[in-house]
């Protein structure tokens, strides 16, 4: 009962490995998209998106599943409750996603405002971070985690050298230009949330290990980093 138990557990965490794929895949279609005003690549990530909901149904139904019929303790209880939140995190992640691929649609029909230089750093940031949120969480790595949660001040400072760009550099000194600095604006406000939601599972991964909430809580990210 305990090895089919286990690999019941295994079996959950390749569906959020391969859930996790999908939405690495929709952040950097998105941003490809963006970078090459690809109306139909973004077309495609809004499509796909529906592909990501129905990966979060299933995890979700697994992992009551294994709860209601195994009543796991200890670890095996925070892994599964803490697989719940994660794709709660991942699918939102993928909305973002969407919502990036709808911003170029928006910019279609009109050259960039600007050459892209820090909205790429960050995608390929909030690539990262998602990529190293998972791992962590398979390998159960508190020290990878700890690691990601400092990252995120990172994407803050790429997220706000976009603002003051685009707000200072072109809105403030021609109007004109606004219409194409906004979805450009949201796009850098988008790609920072994402960011956040591989903060959060992250942290999840301290709290299934060591049964320590994190959040809000940085002095404790000070120790074993």
């Amino acid at each position: 009962m305990e090895r089919h138990f286990d690999e019941e557990l295994a079996d959950l965490k390749k569906d959020l490995l391969d859930m996790g794929y999908l939405v690495e895949r929709a952040i950097g279609n998105s941003v490809e998209a963006l970078r090459t005003l690809n109306s139909q690549k973004a077309q495609k990530v809004i499509i796909e998106d529906k592909v990501i909901d129905e990966c979060e149904l299933h995890i979700d139904e697994r992992s009551l599943d294994l709860l209601a019929l195994r009543q796991p303790m200890a670890v095996d209880l925070r892994f599964i409750a803490m697989t719940m939140k994660i794709t709660t995190d991942l699918e939102r992640m993928a909305d973002l996603a969407v919502d990036i691929a709808q911003r170029v649609l928006e910019l279609q029909g009109a050259p960039l405002l600007k050459p892209l230089v820090d909205i790429p750093k960050l995608a390929v940031l909030a690539q990262d971070m998602v990529r190293g949120a998972l791992d962590a969480f398979v390998k159960g790595d508190v020290n990878l985690a700890k690691k990601l949660i400092l990252r995120d001040t990172e994407a803050d400072a790429l997220r706000n050298a976009v603002q003051s760009e685009l707000i200072n550099d072109y809105i403030v000194k021609d109007s004109s230009t606004t219409s194409r600095a906004v979805p450009l604006l949201l796009i850098a406000r988008h790609l920072e949330r994402i960011c956040d939601h591989a903060t959060n599972i992250a942290e999840d991964v301290i709290y299934m290990v060591e049964a320590k909430v994190v959040k809000h809580h940085p002095e404790k990210l000070k120790h074993n980093t």
